[in-house]
């Protein structure tokens, strides 16, 4: 059985958020991989796209999300498909602190705006 207490995570930072790894190939998955973003009051996320779908569900604040050039404020409790190949960017305008859970598959690759590639280390 594999639980992960609060509090058991690694911690990663880009792009001004922080993103709490909890299931990863490298914390013993093999299909999964799930993390909590967190965005600071006033974050401006990276536009990125993805090599995977990705579901976002708003755990706190009212973070903002563009997807594929469409923008749309969330608030707590709401979910996002991300689908494979889409463009996203996720940002926190406002003044209070935002949080999502994160969920993908394994092998997740982000092309950044410049044309870059990552490898999410927190997916890894």
């Amino acid at each position: 059985m594999s639980i992960r207490k609060n509090g058991d995570h690694s911690t990663h930072q880009l792009h001004g958020a922080q993103f709490h790894s909890y299931v990863a190939p490298s914390r013993g998955s093999r299909q999964l991989c799930a993390w909590r973003t967190e965005l600071e009051p006033g974050a401006a996320g990276a536009p990125h796209t993805v090599s995977h779908e990705e579901v976002f569900l708003v755990l706190q604040g009212s973070p903002v999300v563009t997807l594929d050039g469409q923008r749309a404020q969330l608030s707590v409790g709401d979910v996002v498909l991300v689908p494979e190949s889409a463009t996203v960017q996720l940002d926190n305008p406002g003044n209070d602190a935002a949080s999502l859970w994160v969920t993908t598959s394994v092998g997740l690759t982000a092309v950044m705006a410049d044309g870059g590639t990552v490898t999410p280390p927190w997916a890894c």
